[in-house]
């Protein structure tokens, strides 16, 4: 029988998610997806009443993204604003836990693992963490507005621009300079060391007080985000021929060649 695409296990209050597909650096299933989102609305459920922990097994990636060969099912423009309502509704109940969460980081963190990433409260990491969306080199596509707006909150407007426009990665140390991480760590097992005690220390403190922060903060976003819509965008991205080229280069392990259309 084949391992489940996510493990869970709770003690103390503390859960751990962790996204299991080594093989394929944790890329993400729909199943997955709507598990950990299933996860999230209401960890206490399963035991985990206190905090939150996500992370990825093995320590090649927190995780990869979503699983490229799932985009081959689009037929139409519903498929794709469905795709993205379906991805922002798991990323809103990441950030909406009712605890708080910690995702921790080994290796690259890319794509939807980085959206899923800076949904959780607090991120910390290995020192080769790399963090980033190399859609512009990759895929051809582009964010949801949703997306782009949490990763101003954490990045700023001018460096989440040349994150996107080079498609590099950033390193450990860079995130941890510009705020990304709360801290990094020497390797994995000191990851699982820290993330395990950070978790202990949060169980430990008002459960009242961390939730009035948490929706507090939520409203503030909430009321500086107002009404966004971004369907033209995305439509004009996964209906174009370089999306096609992208996706298809990306599962033949080649250069994709984009022209712009």
């Amino acid at each position: 029988m084949a391992e489940p695409e996510i493990l869970f296990e709770a003690k103390d209050g503390i859960g751990v998610v962790t996204l299991n597909r080594p093989q394929q650096r944790n890329a993400l299933t729909f199943a997955m997806y709507d598990e950990l989102a299933a996860i999230c609305a209401d960890p206490a459920v399963r035991g985990a009443n206190r905090v939150l922990i996500v992370t990825g097994a093995g320590t090649q990636a927190f995780a990869a993204g979503t699983d490229i060969s799932q985009f081959r099912s689009f037929q139409t423009h519903d498929d794709a604003l469905a795709y993205e309502t379906r991805i922002e509704h798991v990323m809103s109940t990441i950030e909406t836990c009712p605890v708080p969460t910690i995702a921790a980081i080994s290796g690259a963190v890319t794509g939807g693992g980085g959206a899923i990433a800076c949904c959780c409260d607090i991120r910390i990491a290995t020192a080769d963490a790399r963090f980033g969306f190399p859609i512009a080199r990759t895929l051809g596509n582009c964010l949801s507005l949703q997306n782009y707006a949490r990763l101003v909150g954490i990045l700023g407007a001018p460096r989440l621009k040349e994150l996107i426009y080079t498609a590099r990665l950033i390193n450990a140390e860079e995130g941890k300079a510009i705020g990304l991480y709360s801290e990094v760590v020497p390797d994995h097992p000191a990851l699982v060391e820290r993330m395990h005690s950070l978790g202990n220390t949060i169980a430990a403190n008002a459960p009242l007080t961390l939730a009035a922060t948490k929706e507090s903060l939520a409203r503030i976003k909430a009321r500086q985000a107002g009404d966004l819509s971004d369907s033209d965008l995305l439509l004009k991205t996964y209906f174009s021929s370089d999306f096609q080229e992208g996706m298809e280069a990306f599962l033949a392990k080649r250069l994709p060649s984009f022209r712009g259309r």
